[in-house]
């Protein structure tokens, strides 16, 4: 029969890195208190967890990079939002900051959450990142959820 391998979302004794972009910050900060609940949920302490803020979304690959190799935290939550304007710098900008998280989690073999919002306007933003304790509709909190369970899964898979 095969193995089957599969994460818990049980952040016991693991150290955590948020990555939060400031710009759309009515957005991030609801964004970033659903990614603490959630760590909190996962019994991660928050003595465990290190706050990066950055200027925006294009700055969070090289954040996060530079903070998942000092070897301190076993994931990283990355959360940012990018809402379209008049121009395609949308698209772009979306793209390019969606590989870059991909290709500094695979450089750095540290598990990386895209907890980034590319929406067509500010009305979907503030959707996606919940309304009070509505974690359910915050992305950042599903986003910081699944970091616990692939730093989990990872660790049993050998890497750590």
């Amino acid at each position: 029969m095969a193995k089957i391998w599969e994460g818990k979302p049980k952040g016991n004794g693991r150290r955590f890195g948020i990555v939060v972009a400031r710009f759309n910050s009515t957005v991030t900060d609801r964004l970033l208190e659903g990614a603490l609940a959630a760590l909190g949920r996962a019994h991660v302490d928050a003595d465990d967890i290190e706050i990066v803020r950055v200027p925006g979304a294009f700055e969070m690959p090289l954040a996060a990079k530079r903070l998942a190799e000092t070897g301190r935290v076993a994931g990283v939550v990355c959360l940012g939002a990018i809402v379209k304007g008049g121009t395609p710098h949308w698209d772009y900008l979306s793209a390019s900051v969606t590989a870059a998280l991909v290709e500094a989690s695979l450089r750095t073999s540290v598990p990386m959450t895209n907890g980034l919002l590319t929406t067509e306007n500010m009305e979907q933003a503030h959707e996606r990142a919940g309304k009070g304790n509505d974690n359910k509709r915050n992305r950042g909190y599903e986003a910081a959820l699944a970091a616990v369970e692939m730093a989990e899964l990872y660790s049993r898979l050998g890497g750590e």
